[in-house]
């Protein structure tokens, strides 16, 4: 969905080998293993401060060269400003784990102005740092559903071919075998999404034969 919204690079991270191949199938430009390395040093060279004071430094510099214009200083930056020029480059970040502790990780790692969006669903109290999402100006958003909007041109990308979902659907249960697809689902060695037809009998997942 990414790419088809015209995202240049896309970086998935997950512990799961299956999860990482399964993400670049679907159009992930690199895949990380956290267990490794960090997603954020495969944007490394893309201009995205990573430390205050590299920022610090970098705002002094663009302060110096402002203030030897032949106009007023703030004009010119309020200017700037307008047309979007002095906005910081930053990653967006999806947390789609739901675990404690990985909304922090992400705050502590990520670069300066980062937008994370929250997505997955954590059911026990978590903690985080508000000092380090303050010092670092990150945006912290949380989602829960879509808009009928949604819903209708996602449809439409399906059906045009321009997002293909199919390799998402990794197994087929009927309604005998919701619990069994629970049970297979925590862990994710095999599938991703198990579609349920109630036309079909006994608790068994069978894999999804797509094309």
């Amino acid at each position: 969905m990414l790419k088809a919204a015209g995202v240049s690079t896309v970086v998935a991270s997950d512990f799961s080998p299956r999860r990482r191949a399964l993400a670049s199938t679907c159009g992930a430009d690199t895949v990380v293993d956290p267990g490794e390395g960090s997603p954020f040093a495969a944007l490394s060279g893309r201009g995205y401060a990573t430390s205050m004071t590299a920022g610090a430094l970098a705002g002094l510099a663009g302060m110096k060269k402002l203030r030897q214009l032949p106009v007023p200083w703030d004009a010119t930056l309020r200017l700037l400003d307008t047309v979007g020029v002095t906005r910081p480059k930053r990653p967006v970040i999806f947390e789609c784990v739901g675990v404690p502790g990985v909304i922090e990780s992400i705050m502590t790692t990520a670069p300066i102005g980062s937008r994370v969006v929250v997505a997955g669903v954590c059911m026990e109290p978590d903690t985080i740092r508000p000092a380090v999402a303050i010092n670092k100006e990150l945006d912290l958003r949380f989602v829960v559903g879509y808009t009928p909007v949604e819903f209708h041109d996602t449809l439409r990308m399906l059906a045009d071919g321009k997002v293909n979902a199919s390799p998402l659907a990794t197994g087929t249960v009927g309604l005998g075998g919701v619990e069994t697809a629970f049970d297979e689902l925590a862990s994710p060695g095999e599938h991703a999404k198990i579609i349920i037809d109630p036309r079909l009998s006994g608790s068994a997942v069978s894999p999804t034969r797509t094309g």
